[in-house]
């Protein structure tokens, strides 16, 4: 199929959109500097250390720099596990990933010994048992990794849990990593609808403004250079053409094909904007720009509601596109 030879596609306009829930997450991992590397290890052996700024008033947690001079810091101060709950918040249903599974408070908790308040949870049966000004003290976790959820909530009472000294033999914390995920109920558009729904039975839509507009693949609600609705979808051909690619030869996390391998662009016939997708069928080396090049698809019965329908995209052996083809697609 060629350009021109690009179909019209009628949408319904009613159809109920698509709607499924949407969950991102990944590992953030950070060095965490020469002051809070003191403050994890501390916490690690079941201790509490802050930082004394220039007015004298100790931090907990640590900052790394003096909010009153921005100076670097660097005197660390022990603190106590017991402290005074300065203000609180009730949590009546706790969400996935937060201190307890159960009822509990969020409570501004100013140490023993510290002057700024730390922030952590507080392990009460009702929100009657808490109040400000109540002496609370801090309940560890059985093995201590090294992070703030080492301290697994604080209870009531102003007695300090046994601590046994034992000597760890372990590197000073210097990097940590902390999940990070959101979870959201995503509706999609109309045009993303349509797009979907269309991939999942192997059809390519795209989508532009009146006849002569420019076509977009995906299709969105408007153009981007003029604001009008894109309101006319067109089906394109599973062909194209490699505008630009990478060669990925560094293994990462997460990574689900072994390297090397191909990313590229691919303007298919009739679109306007590339989109990214494998190269495959082919060694790594030989790929290069104006290839010509074809959808492979999943079988039918192994289709979802996703890109992912087109395993990867394969030459065609068809002789390479002339670069005034595509040079303004770059």
């Amino acid at each position: 199929m060629t350009t021109s030879q690009s179909s019209p596609v009628q949408i319904d306009t009613d159809q109920r959109p698509l709607s499924a829930p949407l969950k991102l997450s990944f590992n953030y991992t950070r060095s965490v500097g020469p002051i809070l590397s003191q403050f994890f290890t501390a916490l690690r052996e079941r201790r509490i250390v802050g930082v004394r700024g220039s007015d004298g008033r100790v931090y907990v947690p640590p900052a790394e720099f003096d909010p009153v001079t921005y100076e670097r810091l660097t005197e660390i101060v022990p603190v106590a596990s017991v402290g005074t709950v300065l203000s609180w918040s009730w949590q009546p249903e706790p969400l996935e990933g937060q201190p307890l599974d159960r009822p509990f408070a969020w409570a501004l908790i100013k140490l023993d010994g510290a002057d700024i308040p730390l922030l952590h949870a507080v392990d009460v049966g009702s929100s009657d048992a808490i109040s400000t000004g109540a002496r609370v003290h801090a309940h560890w976790v059985d093995e201590p990794a090294g992070a703030i959820t080492d301290i697994a909530y604080f209870a009531l009472g102003e007695q300090a849990e046994p601590v046994e000294e034992t000597t760890d033999d372990r590197d000073p914390v210097t990097i940590q990593e902390t999940p990070i995920s959101v979870e959201i109920q995503h509706t999609a558009s109309l045009p993303e609808t349509v797009f979907l729904r269309a991939l999942e039975e192997g059809k390519l839509l795209g989508a532009r403004t009146g006849k002569d507009g420019k076509v977009y693949f995906p299709p969105r609600e408007a153009d981007p250079a003029t604001g009008l609705e894109l309101d006319n979808f067109v089906e394109l051909p599973d062909k194209g053409t490699v505008t630009t690619f990478a060669i990925i030869n560094i293994p990462f996390a997460g990574q689900r094909i072994k390297p090397p391998y191909v990313a590229a662009y691919v303007l298919l016939d009739g679109a306007d904007i590339p989109f990214l997708h494998l190269i495959s069928e082919i060694d790594a080396s030989e790929v290069r720009m104006g290839m010509r090049v074809q959808a492979v698809w999943k079988p039918r019965d192994q289709r979802g509601l996703g890109i992912d329908n087109i395993e990867y995209f394969k030459p065609t052996g068809e002789p390479d596109a002339d670069y005034d083809t595509y040079k303004h697609h770059l």
